[in-house]
């Protein structure tokens, strides 16, 4: 199953800042970012919401251009599109992780090591 995703060219600057304005979306960047190049199950963000609520937010960050999911198997896969949005939007991402740092106000993420299918 492959999931659809923008291309580089389609990728814009208001969807994607509309998208890391919410806490959630953000913390889930900023963890992507910290373990960079490294594809992370969805079960890695499940202290931030139900099931069904991260669904919604890795689904609004995918389709935005900000992450890329891969479908293997059952499980679903996660990465960061730095690549594409340096390409597209130099210095953007850097400057959005930096300006949320160590923002006590962003949820913690990747305390759960569960796997599940999202």
């Amino acid at each position: 199953m492959t999931l659809p995703h923008p291309t580089a060219d389609q990728i814009s600057l208001p969807i994607v800042l509309a998208v890391l304005g919410d806490p959630t979306r953000l913390a889930i960047v900023r963890f992507l970012a910290s373990k960079e190049g490294v594809p992370m199950n969805c079960g890695k963000f499940l202290d931030l919401a139900s099931k069904t609520n991260l669904s919604y937010h890795l689904a609004k960050l995918r389709e935005a251009g900000v992450t890329r999911t891969e479908a293997v198997g059952t499980s679903r896969l996660i990465t960061l599109r730095r690549d594409d949005l340096d390409r597209r939007f130099p210095g953007l991402l850097d400057s959005v992780i930096a300006a949320a740092g160590e923002d006590k106000a962003l949820p913690a993420v990747g305390t759960t090591d569960a796997e599940i299918d999202a």
